[in-house]
């Protein structure tokens, strides 16, 4: 096979004897990956694309088949059916190639103990086939990067946790890859190095393309500039965070503390906007304000003006607070897993299934 390209571009006419211009592939492509053992699909029509310098959160709970997904397109795990790109180069036919576009970190990095920071990340520059004049700069210049410089002489197996996370990223990006694939980069560390592994992520924005798989919803939402949920081997979602919240969650929450007569408010929000109504009430505090729980229309944020608006107008209320509550990630990751579940046990499904 020497065609390479996922599907290749038809480029624009040429004008005026100019030459049309080539587009580029995705950098990340999977298209229909399914993968069997047995009865059991651990991943099931998976189909996505990343676009060059894209950070993208891979999301899941545990078994969602994150790991096996980012296995195949690294080249580590043959799909049982489907096609795999990276850089436009399939995966199954060109893996070498593949892993000249690619670093992978996976979830359980196998650091050798016995060697030295500097050590290692030489041994694995040549064997990534950084120039041999090059490989002294560039391992200075990753080590700066992931701030271990200074454990350089440090043998691996003394490390933290921290630190270990720290060298596989190191290794990951050392040959300047197109592509970085990082399975679970900050499970078992604490809240510190968390912080320090994501502030690293990030400085990776723009130079490589980045695909994050974790379970950890607040590091997906800080660090990604888009995520994909995965749940029982297939894609059930695909977007930015705001998109998301407006296709899984289409209704809005709001606080309000409000001091006065409570029904008398409900009756004015059924008369501002039908679409509102009260979710929630808490008792009253000491000043007699009471928390009253909206759910509203999703908009951009007139309709609950206008609901603040007509209350603060009649003088029958007082207002400490009225605040709009966009859901999180992980509000939006329970509302697309719980789709994606009822669509696998709707009976249409189960027939297709079989």
């Amino acid at each position: 096979m020497s065609e390479t390209i996922a599907n290749p571009p038809v480029a624009p006419s040429p004008v005026e004897g100019k030459p049309a211009p080539t587009v580029r592939p995705p950098a990340l492509e999977a298209i229909n990956l399914t993968k069997e053992y047995g009865h059991v699909h651990a991943v099931e029509n998976v189909s996505f694309s990343v676009t060059h310098g894209e950070i993208v959160g891979f999301l899941g709970p545990n078994g969602a088949g994150k790991s096996t997904t980012l296995r195949i397109l690294s080249g580590l795990m043959a799909a049982t059916s489907g096609r795999a790109y990276v850089a436009g180069i399939s995966v199954a036919h060109f893996p070498d190639e593949v892993k000249r576009h690619l670093g992978y970190m996976p979830e359980h990095n196998p650091l050798p103990d016995e060697m030295r920071v500097v050590e290692y990340l030489k041994f694995r520059a040549r064997l990534k086939e950084v120039p041999w004049r090059k490989i002294k700069a560039r391992i200075v210049e990753v080590m700066e990067l992931c701030d271990i410089r200074h454990k350089a002489r440090s043998l691996i197996g003394t490390l933290s946790k921290g630190y270990r996370q720290r060298v596989g990223i190191a290794d990951a990006i050392l040959a300047e890859p197109e592509v970085i694939l990082m399975d679970e980069p900050t499970i078992g560390l604490d809240p510190h190095q968390i912080l320090s592994i994501r502030r690293l992520i990030n400085s990776l924005r723009g130079r490589h393309t980045v695909m994050l798989s974790s379970h950890i919803l607040p590091e997906i939402e800080l660090c990604c500039d888009r995520v994909i949920i995965i749940n029982q081997g297939r894609i059930v979602a695909s977007g930015t965070s705001a998109n998301l919240r407006r296709e899984f969650l289409p209704r809005t929450e709001w606080r309000l503390l409000l001091h006065g007569d409570s029904a008398a408010f409900e009756s004015l929000l059924r008369e501002v906007n039908p679409g509102f109504r009260v979710s929630a009430r808490g008792a009253p505090d000491a000043d007699g304000f009471v928390e009253l729980r909206l759910e509203g229309p999703t908009d951009d944020g007139s309709a609950g003006e206008a609901v603040l608006k007509a209350a603060l107008s009649r003088g029958l209320w007082r207002v400490r607070e009225f605040a709009r509550i966009d859901p999180g990630l992980e509000q939006i990751f329970m509302a697309a897993t719980k789709h994606g579940v009822d669509d696998a046990l709707s009976p249409i499904a189960r027939l297709r299934k079989n």
